[in-house]
């Protein structure tokens, strides 16, 4: 089944000249299914290459997805066209008195900030709160995993020396978890941060495992089962020019940086670069919103009532 999403946003062409199966509204009626509602709190400041990331491995699915953009109240964008964003997202608040299967909280340019002093930080520790009883299962990505962990396990993050920046090798912890269905014993996922989460900050009694993990840049994936919560420390939404854009900027602006770890072509920034973590992405989206489907109610308003665990 395709996703569902606006018709006029910038996304939907994207994807459908890459191939992904996009429903319009009339279409998605006529269906007689209940489509799983995914929430995304987009955070990125470009937010209509973030929410075209997220919607391309969304809807990858077999299933009806039906996604709603979500954004913070109380902060201004200064990225993204204010009429796109009165157009294709709702506030927080505007969708607080719904439930939803599947929500998604995207990182952030504000991690070397205390959580404190992040303009929206009070806001976002509602949300936090707030998925524990109205979302079934929820994805925290990058700077939103470490605030989450931080919010609900007190894990906090460390400055690095230099940047953690390029595409590293990852170790498949837990061939058995459903997350991990079909992954290799190792993959390349994308790293671009300047803090870290360390292994021997993780309680050993909350529920917590580290599913993905690498010897150079640490934790990449934790499941908490008891909450249905996945916390991803890295970027495997990426575009394959992401990291390029990201080098690109900062050689502009004169900002040191180190050519992204196994990312170019021998190193060299001036060959295209290759995406090695595409199929890896795909395959933990699909497994998570299988997860999802597998566990869910399918009454909406019965979530947070009696939350059934999905696999670790």
């Amino acid at each position: 089944m395709p996703i569902k999403i606006p018709d006029q946003l910038p996304a939907r062409d994207v994807l459908v000249r890459e191939g992904v199966s996009v429903m319009d509204e009339r279409t998605a009626l006529r269906q007689d299914i209940r489509p799983l509602q995914i929430g995304l709190l987009n955070l990125m400041p470009n937010k209509i290459r973030t929410e075209t990331q997220f919607a391309r491995l969304i809807g990858a699915t077999p299933l009806q997805v039906e996604l709603t953009l979500v954004r913070v109240g109380n902060h201004r964008s200064k990225n993204t066209p204010e009429e796109h964003l009165i157009t294709f997202y709702r506030t927080w608040e505007e969708v607080m008195e719904r439930k939803f299967d599947g929500f998604i909280v995207t990182g952030a340019p504000v991690e070397l900030l205390d959580y404190e002093d992040v303009t929206y930080w009070e806001e976002l520790t509602r949300i936090f709160d707030w998925t524990a009883s109205n979302v079934h299962s929820s994805f925290f990505i990058c700077w939103g995993a470490m605030a989450a962990a931080w919010h609900f396990h007190r894990i906090p993050k460390h400055t690095l020396q230099k940047k953690a920046f390029g595409v590293f090798r990852h170790r498949n912890n837990a061939p058995a978890s459903p997350y991990l269905a079909g992954f290799s014993d190792d993959f390349a996922i994308p790293v671009s941060r300047w803090t870290e989460i360390r292994r021997a900050d993780i309680p050993a009694d909350r529920g917590l495992e580290v599913l993905m993990e690498s010897d150079v840049t640490g934790p990449c994936l934790l499941t908490e089962a008891t909450g249905n919560r996945l916390y991803m420390f890295n970027h495997i939404e990426y575009d394959s020019t992401s990291l390029k854009e990201e080098y690109d900027r900062d050689v502009a602006a004169g900002t040191p940086i180190e050519v992204p770890h196994g990312y170019f072509p021998g190193d060299d920034p001036s060959r295209p670069p290759l995406n090695r973590w595409r199929s890896h992405a795909h395959l933990l989206f699909g497994n998570w919103i299988n997860q999802v489907y597998q566990t869910t109610p399918y009454d909406l308003e019965e979530i947070g009532t009696a939350r059934p665990s999905a696999g670790s």
